[in-house]
């Protein structure tokens, strides 16, 4: 007769079936850490997917032909076309996390079409804009830029003299990072362009105290090179054709 049932106390466990509750015990709490590390894990992972998503780089519409853009030179005899397309309008200029107008600076994107069998050489291209009053405008350097945009940011109506010392903190950058990365990825940096191919990327001209700029202005490029290493004729490009285009109906 079972003397546990009738008297209702329990019956003492067995070594054996302590082990084994042991053992589930012990195996559950292992698996918690695992389960923890690999919550974790996929936390990060999405934290760092949305971080990329959020983090904007600059991304220039795609370049057509230089045909396609009214404000531009041939070249017949190489076969090479090169526009310029101004980015002086509000809706143009949307595509910029920078104000550039507002620091004095005009973006102009240049294109560079080569419809020949061979490459040419940009290595020694040099740009110049020289407006109606005879302006010469070269395009201005990465660290100018910046520069420009650091005044136009900067308040100087807004600092504060503080008598006490207080602890020196790093100064916070007068540029973003978001826009520094966005001067140094639209340079036009190409230094050949392969044929049958298109090369494009943006110059920024310094027309601070320049009433409109683009009227009656040319745009000279020279040191263009072809595949014999003979330098081809300067390209003119007239700003005026940008000025005066109508798009059709």
């Amino acid at each position: 007769m079972n003397t546990a049932a009738l008297t209702g106390n329990k019956v003492p466990a067995t070594p054996r079936a302590l082990v084994k509750s042991h053992a589930r015990i012990d195996n559950r709490d292992m698996r918690h850490p695992w389960v923890k590390y690999a919550l974790c894990s996929a936390a990060i992972l999405i934290a760092v997917a949305a971080l990329a998503k959020d983090k904007k780089t600059f991304d220039p519409p795609s370049a057509y032909h230089a045909n396609s853009y009214p404000a531009r030179a041939i070249d017949a005899q190489e076969h090479v076309t090169i526009a310029a397309d101004p980015y002086d309008m509000p809706d143009k200029a949307a595509i910029f996390a920078a104000d550039y107008s507002s620091a004095g600076l005009l973006p102009v994107r240049i294109i560079v079409s080569n419809d020949a069998d061979a490459p040419i050489a940009l290595t020694n291209l040099k740009i110049e804009m020289v407006t109606n009053m005879r302006d010469k405008l070269v395009p201005q350097r990465p660290e100018d830029i910046m520069r420009k945009l650091s005044r136009t940011n900067s308040r100087p109506d807004e600092r504060l003299d503080v008598p006490l010392p207080i602890p020196h903190r790093k100064p916070k950058k007068a540029v973003k990072q978001e826009v520094q990365d966005e001067i140094e990825r639209s340079q036009f940096l190409a230094r050949a362009v392969e044929p049958h191919s298109t090369q494009s990327g943006f110059v920024f001209f310094d027309v601070a105290g320049i009433r409109n700029p683009l009227a009656g202005a040319n745009l000279y490029l020279t040191g263009i090179h072809n595949s014999k290493g003979d330098e081809m004729i300067y390209f003119e490009i007239p700003m005026e054709k940008y000025l005066s285009y109508t798009p059709p109906k």
